[in-house]
């Protein structure tokens, strides 16, 4: 079912097996379809926040996403939210790119893991969220610390210390779908659904996406 639904992480691409995508190393970053990008890229959370903006609203492009991954590869600082940024700009490279930067999941779960060591509080649990659903989502042979399992127990113990945020409850649910157990993601469903408004335009539509692929959940009989 996971190949039916829009994932996080990875998309269902044709097998090429294909060099890297990028630029030549030491080349100019591609120039980005937004200006907003280049008045962030002194300061990787805030480009990553202007990418994650714009992919909120529909309105990013392959060049934004390319450009922002080569500043960010560019950053090394070894602070959560410096590590945190990396890992979220190259998942949204990979989510754009599917099996052509497989090579580049090993990097997304490195940094992910590095900014919940260095602060696993940051930003509510951000790098869980990114970890847990990059587990799931992403095939096990190019994971080196987790596999599925993993991930929903990262998943399930954010929801717990986290149940308000719709978000935390709408990567749960895709975690349950896309593993063939829909029934516990019913009731995060519902919840999504209830706050729906507090979801990004982008989560909306996986939200919808889920709910197609499960059917509609009967909210009356969930739990409040």
């Amino acid at each position: 079912m996971a190949n039916e639904m829009t994932l996080t992480w990875m998309r269902p691409y044709a097998l090429l097996l294909v060099a890297t995508v990028f630029s030549i190393a030491g080349c100019a970053p591609r120039k980005p379809a937004h200006h907003e990008l280049i008045v962030a890229d002194g300061d990787i959370l805030a480009l990553s926040d202007s990418l994650e903006a714009l992919i909120g609203d529909g309105r990013d492009t392959p060049a934004d996403r390319e450009y922002a991954y080569e500043i960010a590869h560019r950053r090394t600082d070894d602070t959560a939210s410096v590590q945190f940024a990396r890992a979220a700009i190259t998942g949204r490279l990979v989510q754009q790119k599917g099996l052509l930067a497989a090579d580049l999941v090993s990097d997304i779960e490195r940094s992910a893991r590095r900014s919940r060591e260095l602060d696993p509080n940051f930003r509510n649990g951000a790098a869980t969220r990114l970890l847990g659903t990059l587990y799931v989502m992403a095939p096990a042979p190019l994971l080196q610390h987790g596999d599925s399992e993993t991930g929903v127990e990262l998943l399930e113990g954010l929801a717990e210390a986290r149940p308000d945020v719709p978000e935390n409850r709408l990567r749960l649910a895709e975690a349950y779908i896309a593993l063939s157990d829909p029934d516990p993601a019913r009731s995060h469903l519902c919840f999504c659904l209830e706050h729906i408004g507090a979801l990004r335009r982008d989560d909306q539509q996986l939200l919808a996406q889920l709910i197609a692929n499960v059917g509609a959940p009967d909210c009356s009989r969930t739990k409040p």
